[in-house]
């Protein structure tokens, strides 16, 4: 099965609709390298309709500039870009295509192909929330910003069940910003306060 990765920046109080404010002053070499890894593992992207229209806006301008960002651009026009949107497109961008039906299965579909090996999620909150509702994330890959937002779209919305996560992986960049890995797990045992309390230390 295909893994679903999620890919997204987020503030420390959680808010992944980024402002480029508070999101550029942290881009370094080192997010640039973890960017570079998320979008490695996947030979689909997976994106809304408004992050598609960001990106087709912006990268093939990008790579036919030929700068520095241009093989970037260029991994980005050659990858297979599948959006998720309720009304038909016409796509400019080369590799471009809508997503067929209902979402959960046309994922689900995703994921059991056997000739795709990763699809990634960059950005696209309402796609990520609603495949999280459904268990279909097999990775959140977050870059925790050290600022609070306190405005934006956040991307854990209000709901009825919390979601229990495992943490596979960490790092520190230099500037403050937290790589953080998560894969979904299970809930752990009920446990109450009495249960903790000889855990708890006085000071001297």
């Amino acid at each position: 099965m295909a893994k679903v990765i999620s890919t997204l920046f987020i503030s420390a109080d959680g808010v992944a609709e980024i402002d480029p404010d508070w999101h550029f002053p942290y881009f370094d070499e080192n997010m640039g390298r973890a960017v570079g890894e998320d979008y490695a593992t996947a030979d689909v992207l997976l994106i809304g309709r408004v992050t598609y229209d960001s990106f087709a806006g912006a990268w093939p301008d990008r790579e036919a500039a030929g700068g520095d960002d241009a093989p970037f651009a260029k991994q980005l026009g050659d990858v297979r870009k599948v959006v998720v949107s309720r009304q038909p497109l016409e796509f400019s961008w080369r590799n471009t295509e809508l997503i067929e039906g209902d979402l959960l299965d046309a994922v689900a579909s995703l994921k059991a192909d056997a000739g795709i090996r990763g699809i990634l999620i960059p950005g696209s909150i309402s796609v990520v929330q609603q495949l999280l509702a459904a268990g279909l994330v097999d990775e959140l890959r977050l870059l925790v910003h050290p600022v609070a937002a306190r405005k934006g779209r956040k991307l854990f919305d209000d709901g009825d069940a919390p979601y229990h996560l495992r943490m596979t992986a960490t790092d520190v960049f230099p500037t403050g910003v937290i790589r953080v890995i998560y894969s979904p797990a299970a809930a752990p045992a009920k446990v109450g306060y009495d249960e903790v309390k000889d855990q708890v230390r006085g000071g001297k």
